[in-house]
């Protein structure tokens, strides 16, 4: 065979040299007219097909599946499963490479990677993937375990120790905290007490030295385990406004896991961002806090994170942000007699780069809102804007009064989305429905969802007409010709993937009245009250990571030319495993969607 082939594309560039030469040994070149059929339904194949030159279309029954181009393989799946359960047809003149059967199966059982990319499902491809990523992955600091990093002793004390001795042990061990133990309660617990507790002993004027430790200690106790990723405990310390988290395994404490020390550890700094937000007293500093945002993103990234992590952590930053600029913003008086919400995308912790606003103001009833409401919204608008979040162009913002109502009002309207068959109204709904609370009293919102939870129950025709959106964006069409670089259109992955998986998971959520508005949450909620089958719900989650992690890559694209983030994709610049991926992630969306069509009796 010609040394041309291409060991840089997926599955073969995982392959050893003596692996590569026992493809060189065993491959041979193929030409196939336009329109002549590869791969029959039900014929056992002999080969498998990498693409030189052309185009291959994948059919299922008359339904155009799939699409394949240069470097692209198939069918490992019918290799290995005996028969092929598609037909495969050139679509133009076609040359490819031909690798002998018996070959793929000796590459298989030497090379679990290869296999892996080759023909398993979604999730194995990914894991597969991820293991793979040029060694850094595998050692990303995002990614190591709390027990590789440095966890400090700890020091444990009995609660009647006294104030004055744990002043000593800090001063003689050089440490900020210690763990209180209380074997008298019923059951025995444990807690921390730290130099900022030490401040408040002082301030009681009661003597030190009869003062015991336990009156002051924390006994809500915030722990992680050893093999915890470092930065799923950085997201926690974030979340729980700490410096600090204790290291056990069951009711072994093996430590103190320090957020300075983290720091020392990682590199994206996320809770200093945090920190900064918390300590801002101007809009001003707010803006260069929000302005770090999208570089620790792209280092969390770069270094491997996985995207929902990072997605968490950016929820809980613009939950912070959002909820110090309105704090900042509102007099307390409205602060308290209110309740501020996002939705979308930031609503359900799904958005990473910044994109539009996205939020409504729900009021209590009866209390009278200050007269100047209207500029207090705006300021707020304004401050968003000045973070990166442009104006939304639907206008689905507090500052049009659309969003800005009393709890029974929004009740109101929520219930008229529900049952006006109206495509504004059930956008709107589906937009509410990801509604999350960043600031104020979360009861109101509480409130509305009540309201609608009852009048959707058991209403068939009104939940056929929610999901029925799974395809308002189906006409948006050559989804596979883009993908393989055949014209110079962007793929769209929020329309042609995110969206229909999001809505189709939320159509469920609200049919079983689930409280849940992330994605992820939604679906485990979902598989636990046997509403989704455990491999679905699998599915469903692998191709929501694949989605927004290809998504992320090319907003960062797009932010580094200066250009305004959009999170369309550019099908040139995306790999062949990248490619398989994708056409798997739409495989799960289109099974997915065949389900929904039957649950809610919805037509095809």
């Amino acid at each position: 065979m010609p040394n041309a082939f291409n060991f840089t594309a997926s599955p073969f560039d995982c392959l050893t040299q003596q692996q590569q030469r026992l493809v060189r040994d065993n491959v041979d070149v193929a030409y196939f007219r336009q329109g002549e059929v590869i791969l029959e339904v039900n014929t056992a194949p002999a080969h498998l097909f990498i693409i030189i030159k052309g185009r291959v279309e994948q059919y299922d029954g008359d339904e155009l599946a799939a699409g394949y181009g240069p470097d692209d393989s198939f069918d490992g799946r019918a290799l290995v499963a005996g028969k092929s359960s598609s037909r495969f047809v050139a679509a133009e003149e076609v040359l490819v490479y031909e690798l002998a059967r018996q070959t793929v199966k000796d590459l298989i059982a030497a090379n679990a990677d290869f296999g892996a990319l080759l023909f398993s499902d979604l999730g194995a491809k990914l894991s597969a993937f991820s293991q793979r990523q040029s060694g850094n992955e595998l050692q990303s600091l995002n990614l190591s375990r709390v027990d590789q990093t440095f966890v400090r002793p700890a020091h444990i004390v009995d609660a009647g120790t006294d104030i004055v001795s744990v002043a000593r042990l800090f001063q003689k061990e050089r440490t900020t905290n210690v763990l209180v133990q209380d074997a008298s309660a019923t059951p025995p617990r444990l807690g921390i007490f730290t130099t900022n507790a030490l401040q408040r002993a002082i301030v009681l004027e009661r003597p030190l030295d009869q003062l015991p430790v336990g009156e002051l200690a924390n006994w809500s106790l915030i722990t992680v385990r050893p093999s915890d990723q470092v930065g799923d405990a950085l997201a926690i310390m974030q979340r729980h406004q700490i410096h600090r988290v204790v290291v056990a395994e069951g009711d072994r404490v093996q430590g103190v896991l320090e957020a300075l020390d983290v720091f020392s550890f990682l590199s994206n700094h996320s809770m200093l961002i945090s920190l900064r937000i918390g300590a801002a007293d101007t809009v001003d500093e707010l803006a260069e806090a929000a302005g770090q945002i999208n570089g620790m993103i792209e280092r969390q990234f770069r270094g491997g994170a996985r995207v929902m992590q990072i997605a968490r952590m950016v929820q809980d930053l613009n939950a912070r942000l959002f909820e110090r600029a309105w704090k900042l913003i509102a007099p307390p008086e409205l602060v308290a007699h209110s309740c501020l919400v996002v939705m979308g995308s930031e609503g359900r912790g799904e958005q990473l780069l910044k994109t539009d606003q996205d939020n409504a103001l729900i009021l209590r009833d009866g209390w009278q809102p200050p007269g100047d409401l209207a500029a207090i919204c705006q300021r707020f608008a304004d401050a968003l804007a000045r973070f990166g979040y442009p104006p939304c162009p639907g206008g689905i913002m507090l500052i049009h009064p659309a969003w800005r109502m009393s709890a029974s009002e929004f009740a109101r309207t929520a219930r008229q989305w529900l049952v006006m068959p109206k495509p504004d109204s059930l956008m709107n709904l589906a937009i509410f429905l990801d509604a999350h609370t960043v600031a104020g009293d979360q009861s109101l919102l509480d409130a509305v969802f009540d309201g609608l939870w009852e009048l959707a129950a058991d209403n068939d025709m009104m939940l056929a007409r929610f999901a029925a959106a799974i395809d308002l964006f189906s006409g948006s069409g050559g989804w596979w010709h883009r993908l393989i670089g055949d014209g110079d259109d962007r793929v769209n992955l929020k329309k042609e993937g995110i969206f229909p998986l999001v809505h189709g998971v939320r159509s469920l959520a609200l049919a079983h009245r689930l409280r849940e508005t992330n994605t992820s949450a939604r679906i485990t909620a979902l598989v636990e009250t046997g509403a989704l089958g455990a491999s679905m719900g699998a599915d469903l989650s692998d191709a929501l990571q694949l989605f927004l992690s290809i998504r992320l890559k090319a907003g960062l694209a797009e932010s580094g030319k200066g250009e305004p983030v959009s999170g369309a994709v550019d099908p040139k610049t995306l790999s062949t495993l990248e490619r398989d991926l994708l056409k798997d992630a739409q495989d799960v969306v289109k099974r997915f969607k065949a389900q929904l069509r039957h649950r809610f009796k919805l037509t095809a």
